[in-house]
């Protein structure tokens, strides 16, 4: 196992510099991945992290070792690639077998580690086929066997389930789930699909127009969102965003949302300000279907459309102006055209952002929130892409 250190971390491609200064600190053994929309700079940090990109600025380290000017074959690391970069004129031991070959090891310690992925990724029984003669999900377990060969210090993804339909996506994401616990390796993994990072990652780096917006958990992340970037990207459905201005009502504060009045959040109450322009963010799962003699605040709502998920339903309601999504059990049973039902939510769970700057606003902040740290013909690419 090693850590993975980024300090200030640029690309340029001439003038254009797509990667703004990352700095990023993996811990030995982690899982962290690296989330954001196509074109954020995720998996070009992850190819310098590699070195199949050059770094334009700042360090990059590799267990404590400066690897800038270091080739990808040197850096003790493997990357399991979107297409897979398998070798289509080599059988699956074969595509094994090449990416020990610079290692150097004896015929007896490279037939065990062959054997020894085989079996924990169950390829025993295709080791004799081509990747022609393989399923998607099979191609992609080679790719994971043939990194895995190399007991490299630090596992490298890039998007490797985009191409699988969504039942291997799920099998292969539990198999990765299960290298990982087995070998207790580092691994850097990039993906924009956000079920994979929530359900695989220890932290999460959410990235945006080559920058990082956010580095937690997945349970901070999707409980406290730092802007309004990450409060719309992370969760599914997504979170409900409504503009709305701050109030002063009775000894706290109000907001109001087009026809509707929102008791400000608790803890919030003395950091809003009268008439400062917030947004509101309320998890569809924070909403609820309430009676119209219930004891708590509620607001008139219709319902538009009903998609029923097995054993929930989303709801598209339209209520005070606003269009929301609700996320409630399928037994509530409610039906698209209901007028008149009642809806209510926790004001403790809503989340206010300024809207000026989209940053979050948490108690004690005093109106704003800390800043965010921070080609080649197919044959000479997987030659290249091999190494790693």
């Amino acid at each position: 196992m090693s850590s993975v250190t980024l300090r200030n971390v640029v690309k340029r491609y001439g003038q254009v510099e797509v990667v703004h200064g990352i700095d990023l600190a993996v811990e030995e053994g982690e899982f962290v991945v690296l989330l954001g929309p196509s074109g954020c700079g995720k998996t070009t940090t992850l190819r310098m992290v590699a070195g199949l990109e050059d770094i334009s600025g700042g360090e990059l380290e590799i267990a404590g070792r400066r690897v800038n000017d270091v080739q990808p074959k040197d850096r003790q690391i493997a990357m399991v690639f979107q297409n897979y970069a398998l070798y289509p004129h080599m059988t699956v031991r074969q595509n094994m077998e090449f990416a020990l070959k610079p290692q150097r090891l004896s015929a007896t310690e490279a037939e065990g580690r062959i054997g020894e992925a085989a079996r924990i990724l169950g390829l025993e029984p295709l080791l004799a086929r081509k990747p022609s003669q393989l399923s998607g999900g099979q191609r992609q377990r080679v790719a994971m066997a043939r990194a895995m060969v190399r007991t490299p210090k630090v596992f490298l993804f890039d998007e490797p389930l985009s191409n699988l339909d969504a039942k291997l996506r799920t099998q292969v994401r539990v198999e990765i789930a299960k290298l990982h616990k087995r070998l207790g390796t580092t691994i850097l993994y990039v993906t924009h699909d956000q079920i994979e990072a929530m359900t695989l990652a220890d932290k999460i780096v959410i990235m945006k127009d080559g920058r990082i917006e956010q580095i937690g958990s997945p349970e901070e992340v999707f409980s406290l969102p730092r802007n309004l970037f990450v409060a719309s990207f992370i969760g599914s459905p997504a979170m409900n965003l409504m503009p709305g201005v701050v109030a002063a009502s009775g000894g706290g504060a109000a907001l109001t949302c087009g026809s509707l009045q929102i008791p400000a959040p608790n803890a919030l109450s003395r950091v809003l300000k009268t008439a400062q322009q917030v947004t509101i963010g309320v998890r569809p799962s924070d909403i609820r279907l309430v009676s119209s003699d219930a004891a708590t605040t509620s607001y008139d709502a219709s319902i538009e459309v009903v998609e029923y998920l097995g054993t929930e339903a989303l709801l598209n309601l339209s209520a005070g102006g606003q269009a929301l999504v609700a996320q409630v059990p399928a037994s509530d049973r409610p039906t698209a055209g209901q007028q008149n039902v009642r809806i209510a939510f926790d004001p403790d769970r809503l989340h206010i952002f300024d809207t000026q700057s989209g940053q979050a606003i948490r108690p004690g902040d005093c109106g704003h929130v800390e800043s965010i740290g921070g080609r080649h013909g197919t044959r000479d690419r997987l030659h290249r892409e091999a190494q790693v």
